[in-house]
């Protein structure tokens, strides 16, 4: 999994990961050319995973504020589906660099408690999320 990515303001450590995640919003959005309603969903990468949330890489921007349902099944065979909601978004006009590139950052709103036990499991084989299970 590799290293976790430290700042001070974050309530929960990240760890990196290379997860497909499937995206999907759960207000529908309005075609402004015929004004049917519509909802995006989409295959991507989740880039880093935290009990908190997570960053999805993504060429489809969402709007801060805007709710999704992300669908990740974790390399050790868990699953977690979990309402989230988009926190912030950024843009990278270097897609090769070693930033993460252009995405979302989607805060977790609920899940169920074994799906979070599933997530929590995947943390905790990071050796350098020490708090695992509980946190």
């Amino acid at each position: 999994m590799g290293q976790e990515t430290k700042n001070p303001e974050r309530r929960h450590r990240r760890v990196p990961a290379s997860i497909p995640v499937k995206i999907s919003t759960i207000e529908p959005e309005r075609d402004p050319w015929t004004g049917r309603r519509y909802f995006r969903a989409s295959q991507e990468t989740c880039a880093n995973v935290s009990r908190g949330g997570a960053f999805v890489r993504t060429v489809e921007l969402l709007d801060p504020g805007r709710r999704v349902l992300l669908e990740m099944e974790l390399p050790d065979g868990g699953h977690v589906e979990a309402i989230g909601r988009v926190a912030w978004t950024k843009r990278s006009l270097s897609p090769d660099s070693a930033e993460l590139g252009t995405g979302v950052g989607v805060e977790f709103l609920g899940t169920e408690s074994d799906e979070l036990a599933a997530l929590d499991d995947y943390l905790s084989e990071d050796p350098l999320y020490p708090e695992g299970r509980g946190n």
